[in-house]
């Protein structure tokens, strides 16, 4: 029986990383792993494979829309799906073997199996029991379904199975038009699909912005995907080579039906901890079954703490990781802490579509005194050369301090330039403060700057 100062059970991006900084702050660490390689959901079959898709498609896009007007001549290159797949392998295999490098350097034991707590301070991996002084539960979340919809992965598939279709579907429908929906629906659009994204509300992505999900859906819908919306789906009857999707719309409760190569089930994803014997332990859930902590991530057992997709909060990767370090911290006897109110949040699409703190629609609610300043790609030079001028840049600050309260982007790079806006709500910023930071030119964060300057006295370029 090895004994432990910390076991961490899940390696996605909250139990890897909580487990490197347990070993960096002196701990003996552990990290138990059923899969045959390290990195859980998101290095797997989420985050990384995905991205790697709407790369590659991406520079199809490219190539087929924008090399011509470049002076690019030549026959658009044409798609070798079997290929396309071995280098979204090839990418996976890269970031998992570099975790495992990492556990190695680090002094992490990797503990192969699925893991359960049979005891307050004992994980049991296969026939094997260990020591641990203190528990960290970061098993994730899997994708979850809606009656009458059952999962095959090969007709109707989840995320993990719209990640290694056998062939690009002719027609394909997707449930839900939230992040993974939005993401997978635009790769296989790109590569030629038709695809329809069927959403029972009647805003796409609806924790959103309200004014970037009207132009993203307008952008959307600009390159190809077909939206329903407010309609209920009451079931997929499954054929040998296709799906039927059967929905009802709200605004008059008429019946449809839709057919279909490939069906994607988009509907959200439920916290996973299933096997792992926490209810037994006398771990407490929420109603949502996700399991309760509290602000220091302990549960209700001594000596067992949860972070990531299973606990409260956005199941966002960088959630889970800052989470797992703040752990690390607490345990190893620090003030571990995270700021939930700077906790930015991405769309992988092009343009990608970034956000963090409130939106208007949340200040409004709460009866917040705020100034919106904004500004359109359309007036960044470097955006124009990219032709990729469609979208903007949105700063909501206090009307009285100034102070920073959340933004908003969809344009090129969201993703990358949201991150400046993180920073200085972090240090409590003023958007003047933004605006008189010297931005180089040319470059797409000059948006920002100037959406900044127009919180004050107004941009320079619009």
């Amino acid at each position: 029986m090895a004994s432990y100062d910390v076991i961490v059970i899940g390696s996605g991006p909250g139990g890897y990383v909580c487990a490197i900084r347990c070993a960096q702050l002196g701990l003996k660490t552990a990290c138990v792993e059923g899969r045959e390689t390290l990195g859980g959901t998101c290095l797997n079959i989420g985050c990384i494979p995905s991205k790697a898709l709407l790369h590659a498609s991406h520079q199809l896009h490219e190539a087929e829309e924008n090399f011509a007007k470049m002076g690019l001549k030549g026959k658009s290159p044409s798609v070798d799906w079997t290929q396309m797949l071995a280098y979204k392998d090839d990418v996976i295999g890269q970031n998992t073997k570099g975790i495992e490098f990492l556990f190695k350097k680090n002094k992490v034991d990797w503990l192969k199996g699925w893991g359960s707590i049979p005891e307050a301070g004992k994980v049991k991996v296969g026939d094997e029991v260990h020591e641990a002084k203190n528990i960290v539960i970061a098993t994730g979340s899997e994708p979850s379904s809606i009656p009458g919809v059952e999962i095959d992965e090969e007709i109707v598939v989840s995320s993990t199975g719209a990640l290694a279709l056998g062939k690009i579907p002719k027609k394909m429908i997707v449930i839900g038009a939230g992040v993974i929906g939005l993401e997978m629906g635009s790769v296989y659009r790109r590569l030629g699909s038709e695809v329809t994204v069927i959403e029972y509300l009647d805003q796409i992505t609806p924790t959103m912005d309200v004014e970037v999900s009207k132009q993203f859906q307008k952008l959307l819908k600009k390159q190809g995907l077909e939206f329903v919306m407010g309609a209920a789906v009451q079931g997929v009857e499954k054929l040998k080579t296709k799906a039927k999707v059967t929905y009802k719309l709200k605004k008059d409760d008429s019946e449809q039906v839709l057919d279909a190569d490939v069906v994607l089930v988009a509907t959200g994803r439920r916290a996973f901890h299933d096997g792992l014997g926490a209810q037994d332990l006398g771990v407490e859930m929420t109603d949502r079954g996700v399991i309760k902590t509290d602000a220091h991530w302990k549960t209700s057992v001594d000596g067992v703490y949860a972070i990531g997709d299973c606990i409260s909060g956005p199941m966002l990767a960088h959630k889970a990781e800052d989470e797992g370090m703040a752990v690390a911290e607490t345990i190893a006897g620090q003030k571990g802490h995270v700021n939930y109110d700077v906790i930015p949040s991405v769309i992988y699409t092009w343009p990608e579509v970034a956000s963090v703190g409130a939106t208007e629609e949340l200040l409004k609610k709460d009866g917040r005194a705020y100034k919106a300043g904004k500004f359109s790609f359309m007036g960044n030079g470097r955006a124009k050369a990219y032709f990729a001028g469609d979208g903007f840049v949105k700063i909501l600050a206090d009307k009285d301090s100034d102070r920073i309260l959340g933004a908003h982007i969809i344009g090129p790079y969201a993703g990358d330039l949201i991150h400046e806006i993180c920073v200085a709500m972090e240090f409590g910023a003023a958007a003047e403060d933004l605006a008189r930071t010297c931005h180089a030119h040319p470059t797409f964060s000059e948006a920002v700057r100037e959406a900044a300057l127009a919180c004050g006295d107004g941009p320079i370029h619009s």
